[in-house]
């Protein structure tokens, strides 16, 4: 299959915009592992702009670029055993090793842990039980790994099944119902009859967090093969981006008026989680029309960036709650403290990538192809 850059700087852009974002939960007054000494309420209202559609594209990138590693691979077998591998070892390897200085700091900062990290990863992290409400071992950022191999799996499933969908998903999706489809879906699922709450990334206990993403991951997959589905975003995008802009502004406007953990009524609630679901997928919509329009062309840097996203992924977050844990006692502004923190965690992700691609042991640790 022809490569579609377009759809490589999207994967670039989702990773970058996610961790931007949860340098932001260091700043908002969501739960977070751990916290600057003054959490603001206005700062929910920029976060907002990505909250409801930053996951979902992902999976449907993650979709996409199976489709093109299977056409690559020798076959289904093949293409599962790549997906194993590349996504089964760096997870444990991210539970082992760079997940669990998240969970001493927490315990640190939140519960007054009293121990080293030694003495914690040794003694009390690989427990397979609960401290302090914690679950230990944990994969915390990293349950978007298990969700992507569980879907992965899935998927290998129903190819299995010699059925052709190709001409039903260009006729569904071919024209206006690219826009339109997914939204009614997310309405009906996620408003209607399940009310999208806080998703608890334990796999099993996440169902309507599953009905959004294994779909967006599955319809990823079609695209990849559908171009006249691509043509379709590219033409749609700027009523797509109109729609998304105006359901933020009602999402922004609603924790604008009533922020925190304040509670609107009844109405305004249904008004926000409708609006939320416009915002995700309109968005989605208008970023993968603007992929299809402005992108789709190569750079020196794409190869370079479309590697580094998954170890980016793989190591941020724990860059971004060391380095909190190590600002909170300067006690600086937090202006200064934010920009610290996004260039400490930029230049931790460049160094773990860029060491993990020189050393052939750990480059499949890291989510790298090996030599």
């Amino acid at each position: 299959m022809e490569r579609h850059y377009g759809m490589d700087w999207l994967r670039i852009g989702a990773f970058a915009l996610l961790i931007l974002y949860h340098v932001g939960m260091v700043f908002v007054p969501w739960d977070f592992h751990v916290k600057t000494a003054a959490p603001a309420d206005w700062v929910a209202i920029p976060m907002l702009f990505t909250n409801a559609w930053r996951l979902m594209l992902l999976f449907l990138v993650s979709g996409f670029a199976s489709r093109m590693l299977l056409a690559k691979s020798k076959g289904l077998s093949g293409f599962l055993r790549n997906r194993n591998a590349r996504l089964l070892i760096p997870l444990a390897f991210g539970m082992a090793v760079i997940v669990p200085p998240q969970s001493w700091v927490e315990l640190a900062g939140k519960h007054d842990y009293a121990h080293d990290y030694w003495w914690f990863w040794t003694r009390d992290y690989f427990r397979f039980g609960a401290l302090d409400g914690i679950v230990l071992p944990t994969w915390n950022h990293l349950w978007f790994v298990v969700y992507l191999w569980v879907y992965t799996l899935a998927l290998g499933v129903l190819l299995l099944f010699p059925i052709r969908l190709r001409r039903l998903f260009d006729r569904v999706f071919g024209g206006v119902g690219a826009l339109w489809v997914p939204l009614v879906y997310l309405m009906l699922f996620q408003v209607l009859l399940f009310r999208r709450g806080v998703e608890t990334h334990d796999l099993i206990g996440d169902g309507v967090a599953h009905l959004a993403y294994f779909p967006a991951f599955l319809f990823g997959f079609g695209l990849a093969g559908s171009r006249v589905t691509m043509l379709a975003f590219a033409r749609w995008w700027k009523p797509a981006a109109v729609l998304g802009l105006a359901g933020y502004v009602a999402v922004a406007g609603v924790e604008a008026m009533w922020p925190g953990r304040a509670l609107p009524l009844a109405w305004i609630k249904d008004g926000f989680a409708v609006a939320r679901e416009v915002q995700t997928w309109a968005s989605i919509a208008a970023l993968i029309g603007l992929a299809e329009l402005y992108l789709n062309r190569d750079h020196p840097w794409r190869a370079t960036l479309t590697e580094a996203v998954f170890p980016f992924y793989i190591i941020h977050q724990t860059v971004i709650v060391l380095g909190e844990y190590a600002l909170l006692p300067l006690r600086l502004p937090a202006v200064a403290e934010f920009a610290i923190l996004v260039a400490a965690t930029v230049a931790g992700c460049w160094l773990f990538y860029l060491t993990a691609r020189r050393i052939g042991w750990l480059r499949p640790l890291a989510g790298l192809r090996p030599r």
